[in-house]
């Protein structure tokens, strides 16, 4: 019985997770390549240290940019708080503390994005996803709400 509840709550809190549709904007970081690169055997390709995604090159200044972080620690509170701390705690998913340091600004920003074809294909996600067994799920978000949730991310870990 207390599994049965267990696995609705956990249902209900990814069901709350999905939010709506976001805004489809252009990335302003610059776009992979839409040809599909196959290595000898025809199979596609992976690069593992750029992620499976549309972002690159992300710019990221030295300094924080206060207020596109202040717009990320919104889009925290409404599609993230719900399984994840910004400590290393564990929650549903991993706890943010150090995630810029693991993690590249592009891996990231794919991963936020395009979180399906991550969890399919990149060795780093998939390793999270047999910690904390559960997938997941698109939050739906706009490339500039992915931005300012990186850059919410950066403020997380101390950048000033």
């Amino acid at each position: 019985m207390k599994k049965t509840i267990l696995m609705l709550a956990i249902s209900a809190a990814f069901y709350a997770c999905g939010g709506g549709a976001g805004t489809n904007v252009e990335p302003t970081t610059g776009a992979a390549s839409t040809e599909p690169t196959t290595t000898a055997s025809g199979n596609p390709s992976y690069d593992p240290n750029r992620g499976e995604g549309k972002f690159t090159k992300v710019d990221v200044p030295a300094n924080l940019d206060k207020a596109m972080a202040d717009k990320g620690e919104k889009t925290f509170q409404v599609k993230c708080a719900s399984c994840h701390k910004t400590t290393d705690e564990k929650l549903v998913g991993p706890g943010w503390k150090g995630v810029t340091s693991r993690h590249s600004a592009e891996w990231i920003m794919n991963f936020i994005t395009n979180t399906d074809a991550m969890l399919n294909k990149d060795p780093k996600a998939q390793a999270q996803l047999e910690i904390c067994l559960v997938r997941m799920p698109n939050q739906n978000l706009a490339d500039d709400d992915a931005r300012s949730l990186y850059e919410y991310m950066r403020e997380n870990d101390g950048v000033k």
